[in-house]
């Protein structure tokens, strides 16, 4: 027996070698490829860049189609036209730099690129046109045409400057849940500094008249991050993010709203007008519905960015998403949130591409792997995923109702549902303080209110036959079932979601790797947009479904008898997979 299984441990590691190499090949952000820090500047004048329009958003539009037309003497395959914002990045820009002396010339990375060679016949001509879509990101924009590729790029055009009408404008509102059940909070962004403009939310019941709620506004510097390119090249101004808190919400009513600023002379300066449901209060037998997912990601619709097809698919997830929204009560984005991996600029491009849904509908985040890895962080993993944000952005973009700003851990009750949100890049073993909190989360939950009890964690706490998980023999993160399935058991959680690995899966209610009829589901959703990952071929016996696609998560509940679950995919919206769950009297 020894020969065949020192062949089959050979196999494995074969073949988790070419798992990890597809992993990395795919993980790799589009902007980390273009050596900024190496770029020359060489402006030739038979070479030119013009973007039309120069005004943008005349009409309070928070996005606009430019036209770029470009043209250099001699044309190659590796010319790309790189967005810059602010549209000022030379020398003088450099942290500590006078504009003179040794270093780089250019010290931030684009907001964006595309290929010069996407236009059609540019090869040939050394002509081209391009259509960037832009958003409105609180500084003006310009654009550079650089020859010798993303390795040693050379900067030999620059364009005239674009910006939208007032840069400085509030956008992307962000709902979440607050931390009790009758409150809403809305956080958003703008370039206004509060000694500017004071920041509020006009609101109220549809039919009444509205009423104001004041907002508190945080920003951060370079210092605040740990590390690169987070605190160098991927730096960029985040403006300032304001977080009011409507209180006192009527149960499933409908409410309006809109942010706003007003200057100093009393002018008002006032984003969408958009509409929220309140939550149901604890115990509401109502329908409610919750879609779950993570490792979502962003992408660009004009195509910039393409990197062996990075996060395309997350755009496929957020128009299903979209296309669901009337049937959806509020999400959870369990970590791996926008991939930004220390380009801070990204973050705000995806607060723009969720903001038809977080506008509508509370978004709450768990912490993943690329928000917070950082090593000498105080991350419990010291990998670099997080590209040394270090979880300061995801804790300051987006709200989320946890008892201390420093850990991302959260409970929080939605009608039926108790969700208790863990933090998987935090440690969460027995004695520490998130175990603690984890133990007391399952343990107050009242389930005459909340009979649906949901734990969430972004890495696999449970079960996943994830390649990785699958060849390191635990089929989930080493100690974690030690630590935290007896709590499961004990306090009859019903299902548990995890992302990190990019794919579906889903569990018999299993106790110790055994299926028993009063276990725990257990359902990775991991497939919301980023690179897909590989399964173990051998199906192990508590695996009930796996499906290597992009998807979501959603249960449904109307009652404390009855729970649904589907598992639908991006591309169509259709259904896969689903399981529904029944309690009698006694369970709950």
């Amino acid at each position: 027996m020894a020969a065949p299984r020192l062949l089959l441990l050979l196999a494995l590691a074969l073949t988790a070698a070419c798992w990890a190499g597809r992993a990395d090949g795919h993980g790799v952000h589009p902007l980390s490829r273009i050596a900024i820090h190496r770029a020359r500047v060489a402006l030739d004048a038979s070479s030119a860049v013009r973007a039309s329009p120069k005004l943008l958003g005349s009409r309070g539009e928070d996005t606009a189609w430019v036209a770029v037309d470009f043209h250099v003497p001699h044309a190659s395959d590796d010319d790309w036209i790189g967005v810059f914002s602010p549209s000022e990045f030379n020398a003088s820009t450099c942290p500590g730099s006078h504009g003179s002396g040794p270093g780089p010339v250019i010290c931030s990375a684009p907001i964006k690129f595309q290929f010069a060679n996407y236009s059609s016949g540019y090869a040939g001509s050394g002509k081209g046109t391009l259509k960037f879509q832009l958003i409105n990101q609180r500084q003006d924009f310009s654009f550079g045409l650089f020859t010798g590729g993303l390795s040693n790029p050379t900067l030999v055009a620059v364009s005239n400057k674009i910006a939208f009408a007032n840069p400085k404008a509030p956008v992307y509102p962000r709902l979440a849940l607050g931390k009790t059940w009758n409150e809403m909070t809305v956080t958003w962004t703008s370039g206004y500094a509060i000694s500017e403009a004071y920041p509020f939310v006009e609101w109220g019941m549809k039919g009444s008249r509205p009423g104001r709620t004041p907002a508190g506004t945080v920003t951060f510097g370079r210092e605040s991050l740990c590390g690169e390119p987070a605190s160098t090249v991927g730096w960029r101004d985040p403006g300032f993010i304001h977080t009011a808190f409507l209180k006192n919400l009527s149960a499933d009513k409908e409410y309006y709203y809109k942010i706003g600023h007003m200057l100093r002379n009393g002018k008002v300066i006032w984003g969408k007008l958009n509409f929220l449901t309140a939550p149901p209060c604890p115990g509401q037998k109502s329908l409610q519905r919750v879609v779950i997912f993570g490792d979502m990601g962003k992408a660009e619709r004009d195509g910039s960015n393409e990197y062996q097809n990075y996060q395309l698919a997350s755009l496929n997830t957020t128009d299903a998403l979209i296309r669901d929204l009337d049937n959806t009560d509020i999400m959870f984005h369990i970590g791996d949130i926008s991939y930004a991996n220390g380009y801070l600029s990204q973050w705000d491009q995806f607060t723009q591409q969720v903001e038809p849904i977080t506008s509508r509908v509370p978004y709450m985040l768990a912490s993943g792997n690329h928000e917070r890895d950082f090593p000498n962080s105080g991350s419990f993993f010291n990998g670099t995923d997080s590209g040394g944000e270090c979880g300061v952005l995801a804790e300051t973009m987006y709200y989320a109702p946890r008892e201390n700003k420093e850990n991302y851990w959260y409970s929080t009750d939605y009608g039926m549902f108790r969700f208790c949100v863990a933090d998987s890049e935090q440690d969460w073993r027995e004695g520490t303080e998130q175990y603690k909190f984890i133990e007391r989360c399952l343990a107050t939950v009242d389930r005459g209110k909340q009979p649906w009890l949901v734990f969430i964690a972004h890495r696999v706490l449970g079960y996943s036959s994830g390649f990785s998980y699958g060849y390191n023999g635990a089929f989930a993160e080493p100690m974690a079932r030690q630590s935290l399935e007896k709590l499961w058991r004990r306090h009859r959680v019903d299902v548990a979601f995890y992302g990190h690995v990019h794919q579906y899966e889903r569990t018999c209610p299993v106790y110790e790797e055994k299926c028993v009829k009063d276990g725990t589901v257990h359902v990775v959703v991991g497939g919301g947009g980023s690179h897909l990952t590989n399964f173990t071929t051998e199906v192990p016996p508590w695996s009930v479904y796996r499906d290597m696609d992009y998807g979501f998560g959603k249960l449904t509940a109307s009652d404390e008898k009855t729970l649904q679950f589907e598992y639908r995919r991006s591309s169509d919206g259709k259904v896969y997979d689903s399981f529904t769950m029944h309690k009698d009297k006694q369970d709950v």
